[in-house]
Formats: C-alpha cells, sequence, structure tokens
C-alpha cells in the first residue's frame, strides 16, 4: 500500500462521518431546498467541528448560491458546497520555503497534540526527498521531550542538537543554528515547548527563539508550524489564537485525525 493510499485508510472514519451525513440529506431531497434540509446541513457541519459561526457563514453562502444559480436538486446543491467549503481553505499554498541553505521549520504547539511525531514525520519526508535534515530539541521543560526526539532523530538517521532537561531553549537554538551552518544543512527543525497554562513564560521563550533565529540566521526562509490536535474541537481554534499573538505562524498541521475526529476546525 503507497502512502496516499495509506492516507486515505486512516482519514476513513473522519472523511464518513462527514460525508456519509451529508450525502444522505442531498440524496433524500425530493423538492426545493427548504428551511428543514438547511437546518439539518447545519447541524451536521456543527457535529463535524466546524463551528457554529463558520457553520452559519457556510449555510448563508450556499443560501446564495443557490438563488443566484438557480439550483433546484441534489447533485448541484451539493457541489455547490463542495465549492464554499474549498474556497474556505484555499489560499496562497506554496507549500514549505524552504529555499534557503539552511531553512527553518520551527514547529509550536500545547504539549499532547501531536509535535514530537509530526517532526519526525516531516524530518523523515524531507530526507527521503534527499535533504539534509537536523533536529533541534528546544523543548527543554517536558520529562523525557529529549529522549523522545533524540529516539526519533537515530530512527530516521539525522543530528540532534540539545542540552540538558531544564535547559534554556534559545541556547538550544543558538547551538544548532551553528551546526546546521557549519554542517551546511539543508533544513533545521525546531522542537518547542507548549506550555500555555504557562503562558506568560511560553510567549517569552518563543520570542526569545525568534530573535535567536533572526540573528544567528537572517537569510534563512523560516516556516512555523502551528501542531493542532482535531480531537479538542473548537478548543484548537483557541489555542490557534493564543500562538498568533506571539508567533508568525505560516501552517498548520492537523493530528490524530485517523480515528473519529471531525477536523471541521480547519475551517
Amino acid at each position: 500500500m503507497g502512502f496516499f493510499e495509506k492516507l486515505k485508510a486512516g482519514l476513513s472514519k473522519t472523511k464518513n462521518a462527514f460525508v456519509h451525513s451529508a450525502d444522505s440529506i442531498f440524496r433524500s431531497l425530493s423538492g426545493e431546498l427548504d428551511d428543514d434540509f438547511y437546518d439539518e446541513l447545519e447541524e451536521i457541519l456543527i457535529l463535524a467541528d466546524v463551528g457554529i459561526n463558520t457553520a452559519g457563514e457556510i449555510i448563508a453562502d450556499l443560501k446564495k448560491r443557490v438563488v443566484e444559480e438557480r439550483i433546484k436538486d441534489g447533485t448541484a446543491a451539493k457541489q455547490a458546497l463542495k465549492d464554499i467549503l474549498k474556497e474556505k481553505v484555499t489560499f496562497e499554498n506554496r507549500g514549505l520555503r524552504l529555499d534557503t541553505k539552511p531553512s527553518v521549520i520551527l514547529v509550536i504547539g500545547v504539549n499532547g497534540v501531536g509535535k514530537t511525531t509530526s517532526i519526525a514525520k516531516i524530518a523523515k519526508h524531507l530526507k527521503d526527498s534527499g535533504k539534509s535534515v537536523m533536529l533541534a530539541a528546544a523543548d527543554t521543560f517536558r520529562a523525557a521531550a529529549i529522549d523522545q526526539l533524540m529516539i526519533w532523530a537515530d530512527r530516521i538517521g539525522v543530528p540532534i542538537a540539545k542540552q540538558s532537561e531544564g535547559s534554556d531553549p534559545a541556547a538550544v537554538v543558538f547551538d544548532a543554528a551553528a551546526m546546521a551552518k557549519k554542517g551546511k544543512c539543508d533544513v533545521l527543525i525546531v522542537d518547542t515547548a507548549g506550555r500555555l497554562h504557562n503562558k506568560k513564560n511560553l510567549m517569552n521563550e518563543l520570542n526569545k527563539i525568534d530573535r535567536v533565529l533572526e540573528r544567528e540566521l537572517p537569510d534563512s526562509s523560516i516556516e512555523v508550524l502551528l501542531v493542532l490536535d482535531a480531537t479538542t474541537g473548537q478548543n484548537a481554534v483557541n489555542q490557534a489564537k493564543e500562538f498568533k499573538e506571539t508567533a508568525k505562524i505560516t501552517g498548520l498541521v492537523l493530528t490524530k485525525l485517523d480515528g473519529t475526529a471531525k477536523g471541521g476546525i480547519i475551517f
């Protein structure tokens, strides 16, 4: 089974939870799209973690499109909904900007969302693509975080910059930047702490790391990926708002979609 086949299989529960419910109401349409249809569709969107306000906006857009395009049947209405959902998440999708040597990927997010695993997957993908990768263990506060990243670095076969538990994360990043330059590394991936309950200290740490990267690697492309756990629903939106106050987020990683997570918060 290839990569995309595995991905499709893993996402099947998430997809089916929404798609099958939506399909059933589109198929059951026997006449004009009435208020009951829109109410039921809005409920399905909300249950998929899209959120009340966003679900309302999507339904309003669909109603407008139905009138403008004189849609009368479920097939055309379903396509209109697909187009609206695509538009909601379509932007300048340039992919990761890794055109400098080294380039940096700073990975942020609260504890438990899957940062370390996401870093490992990204590192493996980049290495398999022919790039030299280095990891930086800048989550120096969570117990065993450094050990976990070391295990992944060993499995993937990439170097890692680390210090002891409790060290200054910015100092780790400083060392990692020097090692990446000396080793002519293509991509440096930095793991960070995720203690939102101690928001002020966490945000100060992220600021320090950002300043170190800008000073030590002034010409490097820097991507900031926020990792969000799809199972947390609307709470993920609150996390994004918190991190956006400090970090210059350039992309999102949505994890744990291989179970019954809805994933609608992406909208």
